[in-house]
C-alpha cells in the first residue's frame, strides 16, 4: 500500500512538472521584434511570411523574440481581423507618437522599440548583444505567469500568449480570396509592476479557434517607457 502511495504521489508530481513552462533569456540582450500587420492589408502577407519564417531560425527565443500585433484600422475596408485589438493599435500610436510621427502603417516593424524599416527577405534577424540581464518566467496552463528579473530599479513587464499555426480564407477587403497564414500571433498582452524583481501575471482565456500550437513571449521595460530591454520567450506546445 505504501508503494502504491508512493508511485501515486510520484506521477502526481510528474503530472505537476508537466504543465509547468520555464523559460530565461541570457546575460546578454535578447531582441524583441513586433510586426504590425492586418489580414486587411494586401502588403502585409510578405511580412508575415518573413517572421512566420523565423519558426526555423536558430536564434529563436535565444536571439530574438517575434510577435505579431493586428491592429484594427483596416476593418473598415470590407474585412475584419479576428486577431485584431484596439489595444495593440493605441501600442502602435504609441510608438509613432514616441518617433515624432503622427501616422502609423501596416506592415510596421519595430526592433527594440525602434523604427525597423526592413525589406522582406533582404535582412537577418539580429543576434543577442551586450548585457541586460537574466530575465525569466514559468508559466502554469492555468495562464499564471511568475516573472523575474535581476534588476532592482523601477521596472514593468509584459506577457503575450502567442497563437501559430493559423489559416484564414479571406472573403473580403484587400486580401479576398486569399489564403493567409500566421504565426506569433498576439491573442493577449498583460503589464505587470516588477515589485524587488518579480512579478506575478495572470493571462485571461482567449478563444484559440484554428490555432495550432503556442507560445508564449516576456519583455521588460523601465516603467511608463515602451521601449524593451530584455526579451525571453518559449513554445507552450
Amino acid at each position: 500500500m505504501a508503494m502504491h502511495r508512493l508511485i501515486l504521489c510520484c506521477l502526481l508530481a510528474a503530472t505537476a512538472a508537466a504543465e509547468t513552462a520555464r523559460f530565461s533569456s541570457g546575460k546578454n540582450r535578447t531582441h524583441l521584434i513586433e510586426l504590425y500587420t492586418s489580414e486587411g492589408c494586401s502588403s502585409c502577407p510578405a511580412a508575415e511570411q518573413w517572421l512566420g519564417g523565423l519558426r526555423e531560425a536558430p536564434g529563436l527565443w535565444r536571439d530574438f523574440v517575434p510577435v505579431a500585433f493586428h491592429v484594427v484600422y483596416w476593418d473598415r475596408l470590407g474585412w475584419a481581423d479576428r486577431f485584431a485589438n484596439k489595444e495593440f493599435t493605441a501600442r502602435q500610436y504609441a510608438y509613432a507618437s514616441r518617433w515624432s510621427s503622427d501616422s502609423v502603417y501596416t506592415p510596421g516593424f519595430v526592433l527594440d522599440g525602434a523604427e525597423w524599416r526592413k525589406n522582406s527577405g533582404q535582412r537577418p534577424p539580429p543576434v543577442s548583444t551586450g548585457k541586460a540581464g537574466v530575465l525569466s518566467v514559468e508559466y502554469t496552463d492555468d495562464g499564471t505567469c511568475r516573472v523575474s528579473f535581476d534588476a532592482v530599479v523601477d521596472y514593468e513587464v509584459q506577457v503575450a500568449l502567442l497563437g501559430g499555426g493559423i489559416v484564414t480564407n479571406v472573403r473580403g477587403g484587400e486580401n479576398e480570396g486569399r489564403t493567409l497564414r500566421h504565426e506569433f500571433v498576439a491573442l493577449a498582452l498583460q503589464t505587470a509592476r516588477l515589485e524587488a524583481g518579480a512579478a506575478q501575471v495572470m493571462l485571461p482565456a482567449v478563444g484559440r479557434d484554428g490555432v495550432t500550437r503556442t507560445a508564449l513571449a516576456v519583455w521588460v521595460m523601465r516603467r511608463d517607457e515602451i521601449m524593451p530591454l530584455q526579451a525571453t520567450g518559449g513554445w507552450l506546445d
